[in-house]
């Protein structure tokens, strides 16, 4: 059982933390730092995975926000929440690569879950996910998702996603319909 001191805390990410998140997201995704997890994307894409701008984009996004999730004082994972009309788009999802298969990613996905069902009504969450990312998708699948088969193409010759290992590479949508929010319980005399 973890401590209180352990189990991870959730808050917006402020411009302080920008460097942090970078690091995190490149560590989680890009490079050899990449491989001690599973969710590297090292063998299809070379080159950064995302920026200071793009990270500060994010945050100060007013349909949005960045949660940063800290456990013993520290960011240790983070995604991007992001309102669209009547669903919530799920993105820049990061957990340390040390901190990788023991569960914490399940914690996060279901927070943000039940955060943009409270604090927007959304009804459905969108994600994208490379389609060739089969284990990822799988990972998805098992809490609820379901792949569309709608693909968006990847931008290839824009460095800013990164520089393709492969010439099969777009994105999928994935989707997953949210309970509604539960009625308020009342009390009769």
């Amino acid at each position: 059982m973890e401590s209180p001191a352990t189990r991870p805390t959730f808050r917006d990410a402020t411009d302080a933390d920008v460097d942090e998140l970078v690091g995190l997201i490149e560590s989680a995704y890009r490079g050899d730092s990449s491989r001690v997890g599973w969710t590297t994307e090292a063998d299809i894409l070379e080159g950064r995975r995302t920026d200071r701008e793009g990270v500060l984009e994010v945050i100060k996004s007013p349909d949005g926000r960045l949660l940063a999730v800290e456990r013993d004082g520290r960011i240790v994972a983070c995604c991007q929440l992001e309102h669209r009309g009547d669903h919530a788009y799920f993105g820049m999802f990061a957990v340390s690569p040390q901190l990788q298969g023991g569960g914490l990613g399940k914690v996060i996905l279901a927070e943000a879950e039940r955060q943009a069902r409270e604090m927007w009504g959304a009804k459905e969450m969108h994600m994208t996910v490379i389609s060739v990312r089969e284990d990822l998708i799988a990972w998805y699948e098992r809490r609820g998702y379901r792949r569309t088969g709608r693909m968006t193409p990847f931008p290839y010759g824009d460095e800013r996603f990164g520089i393709p290992q492969r010439d099969d590479l777009q994105f999928e949508l994935l989707v997953k319909e949210l309970a509604p929010r539960p009625a308020p319980l009342t009390v009769t005399p």
